[in-house]
């Protein structure tokens, strides 16, 4: 006997629809709504310290910039001017490079623990998946809060402020000083007269040249050296100014 199911024809009853596939839930979060909560405020606070030294930064620059500017004019201010300003303002700016190098140092850390957090949860936050290498950066976060200290050298981050700002500094005073050399009190005639009017008290004309030149040679070295140490330790890394 037939089954009531089939046909005389002999076709089969139409399949059931298949229904869609659900999606997949998204990855549940490491962190509860209050934790979010907290480090949103750390983000905050980190980003507002950063800002701080950022402009700390900038004074030391600025405060540079008008003291040579204040050498221009007094050297500059008439053909029988003395250049000697041009030359010891010179001794000021390195001070402020140094106390600039300092204060990168500082505002490193605050910048480098704002882009770890961008990084390692706000970008995966945003992107909705999973954290990468999760619990080790929250592990390196929170070492850093617990034993603080600095993450790159005193050499680093005085090669960096001399290859971003100081460098053209230390450039436009040597214009300055060779320039009111040349054309001050009368244009250059010869080579003689040129290092005649480089002469400081007891120290002759080529002494004093080959010292500027030895300074500028050795600030264009260690602008050169720790650029290339950036780039070997940058090269295969996708965050430059990330932790450590």
């Amino acid at each position: 006997m037939a089954s009531p199911t089939s046909s005389s024809s002999g076709e089969q009853a139409p399949e059931k629809e298949q229904k869609p596939a659900k999606p997949s839930a998204p990855p549940e979060p490491c962190f509860t709504g209050a934790e979010l909560g907290a480090l949103a405020h750390l983000y905050r606070g980190e980003v507002y310290r950063s800002t701080i030294w950022r402009t700390r930064l900038d004074a030391t620059t600025n405060w540079s910039v008008v003291s040579l500017g204040i050498a221009l004019s007094i050297s500059y201010s008439s053909p029988t001017a003395t250049s000697l300003p041009l030359l010891l303002v010179g001794g000021l700016i390195i001070v402020f490079l140094y106390l600039e190098a300092r204060r990168y140092r500082y505002f490193n850390v605050w910048r480098a623990r704002a882009r770890w957090l961008e990084i390692n949860l706000y970008s995966p936050m945003l992107r909705r998946v999973s954290y990468e290498d999760e619990g080790k950066w929250q592990n390196r976060l929170a070492e850093d809060y617990e034993r603080p200290e600095h993450h790159i050298s005193f050499a680093r981050a005085f090669g960096r402020r001399l290859r971003r700002n100081y460098l053209w500094i230390f450039t436009v005073q040597a214009l300055a000083y060779f320039g009111k050399v040349i054309i001050h009190p009368t244009p250059l005639t010869g080579l003689g007269e040129f290092f005649e009017r480089m002469v400081i008290g007891p120290a002759p004309g080529w002494l004093v040249f080959l010292v500027g030149i030895t300074f500028y040679s050795a600030i264009i070295g260690i602008t050169l050296g720790i650029y290339i140490l950036d780039l070997r330790r940058f090269k295969n890394r996708m965050n430059p100014i990330s932790m450590g």
